[in-house]
């Protein structure tokens, strides 16, 4: 018998166009987004962050971005650079402005830490997030254990080949069944609009229309699967801490009201 599943939706790209912004909150009212990843550095963040104020049930977490690359015509191009990816000065200094512009924007610290295209996972960022993570308390994407990373929920390969099947509503479904017990973050990137220049663009919509397929919440309960944020997997660990509730507790509301 499997243990209990829970499923944090999470939506990469928060704030970096209208567009995306429009595709995250559709996902989230209609859809099974349950929390968000914001871009600190675009225009459009500033109205992310205002609706993820107005919207506590929506989880908001950091998405650093300090580049962007498309694979183009056999091989990668830099679309943009914010730091030298090999500056461990620059990209410390680039961490603090960025989570610096999240606390501003959105009056608290963030529920979570990914990155842009995970760059996260090459130093010198990687030591520098898992260090903000450590202090603040929160998870950071493919570091945490409690967590499992799942990204299949994706419509291109590595080369920026399509991959339409993997965000049909079949693909996600298949997805939901294979998930295991315990914590798992999926990552999605729902948008309207294409107006974002990144290699992922029209499979944005694409997403969104899944996302907010209506036939899912029956689906998740079949499968025993609770929704969570990011929010309520920071209380459940606080509890966990002050030894207020063991395995047996009665589990955290689902999607915390959103």
């Amino acid at each position: 018998m499997k243990g209990t599943r829970y499923l944090i939706v999470n939506a990469d790209d928060f704030g970096q166009s209208p567009g995306v912004n429009r595709g995250v909150i559709a996902a989230h009212e209609r859809g099974i987004v349950t929390s968000a990843s914001l871009m600190v550095r675009w225009p459009a963040a500033a109205e992310a962050a205002a609706y993820g104020r107005a919207h506590p049930g929506l989880s908001l977490g950091l998405h650093l971005d300090v580049g962007e690359w498309a694979y183009r015509d056999g091989d990668w191009k830099t679309l943009y650079q914010v730091v030298p990816a090999d500056d461990e000065t620059a990209v410390s200094e680039e961490v603090s402005r960025q989570l610096d512009s999240f606390r501003r924007l959105v009056g608290r610290d963030p529920t979570h830490l990914d990155s842009h295209q995970h760059a996260h996972r090459e130093e010198p960022l990687r030591s520098a997030l898992l260090t903000v993570a450590d202090r603040l308390g929160v998870p950071l994407r493919h570091y945490t254990p409690e967590v499992r990373y799942c990204g299949d929920f994706y419509g291109q390969t590595g080369n920026g080949d399509v991959l339409p099947k993997a965000i049909s509503r079949g693909g996600l479904v298949r997805t939901l069944r294979a998930l295991p017990a315990g914590f798992t973050e999926l990552a999605c990137h729902p948008g309207l609009g294409g107006d974002v220049d990144s290699m992922y663009r029209w499979e944005r919509a694409k997403e969104v229309k899944v996302l907010r397929d209506p036939r899912l919440p029956k689906i998740l309960a079949a499968e025993g699967i609770a929704l969570r944020s990011f929010a309520a997997l920071a209380r459940r660990s606080a509890l966990l801490q002050e030894g207020g509730h063991g395995a047996g507790a009665t589990p955290l509301p689902d999607r915390e009201g959103s």
